[in-house]
């Protein structure tokens, strides 16, 4: 049975593949699973038949028969579950595997959205300068710890699993802020992300859309 998942109609980063769709496309990817994409405006994500695959009105779902998902993280832990590719089969790595998609998920992209936030919304605010470099040096605390993690290798856990693609898709936030590039072991390990044909292919499939939605400009 084919997949279908959920993404904007019009993606407010305009295709640069920030939406958490971007992280289930990935995964559906690098598996080898096929999908169809159900796109959504934000009035039909605030609908009852949205509301009743997603309590809290957002997307990335997945639908499968009868299973109904939400959270990118959680739908990509499913992925990787049922398809070989992205949890290794010794039980201790698999288990570290996914520790890191947690870490990912609740240590490293709790300040890095803040930053979105202080960035984005509160930038008119009149405490914006003041709050700014602190949010800032909270995520360089963070990526200091995970850059001695990663050291000199490639990925977080030996080879490529579903923790460094949940972990590059929380970092790739920071491309435009200047924050990875001092950690030049951390900016390297996004850009093998972004090198995966599976990334290029999930990339490519969302910019698609933006690039519809604008009218191909």
């Amino acid at each position: 049975m084919i997949p279908t998942i959920t993404a904007f109609e019009r993606s407010p980063d305009g295709g640069r593949g920030q939406a958490r769709d971007m992280r289930v496309r990935w995964a559906l990817e690098e598996v080898g699973q096929p999908y169809n994409v159900r796109l959504l405006s934000f009035g039909a994500m605030k609908q009852p038949a949205h509301l009743a695959v997603n309590p809290f009105g957002q997307i990335p779902t997945y639908e499968e028969g009868d299973l109904c998902l939400f959270e990118s993280g959680s739908i990509v832990f499913h992925i990787a579950e049922r398809h070989a590719g992205l949890l290794p089969e010794d039980a201790n790595a698999r288990a570290r595997a996914i520790t890191w998609m947690f870490a990912a998920l609740s240590t490293l992209e709790p300040p890095i959205l803040e930053l979105v936030t202080a960035v984005i919304i509160e930038r008119d605010a009149p405490w914006h300068a003041e709050r700014l470099p602190l949010v800032e040096d909270r995520i360089r605390k963070r990526l200091a710890e995970l850059s001695r993690c990663l050291g000199g290798a490639d990925w977080l856990n030996g080879a490529f699993s579903a923790g460094d693609l949940v972990m590059v898709g929380v970092l790739r936030r920071l491309n435009r802020s200047g924050l990875l590039d001092e950690f030049p072991n951390l900016a390297a390990y996004v850009a093998r992300g972004e090198a995966r044909p599976a990334f290029k292919r999930a990339f490519e499939a969302q910019l698609a859309v933006a690039t519809a939605a604008s009218g191909g400009r």
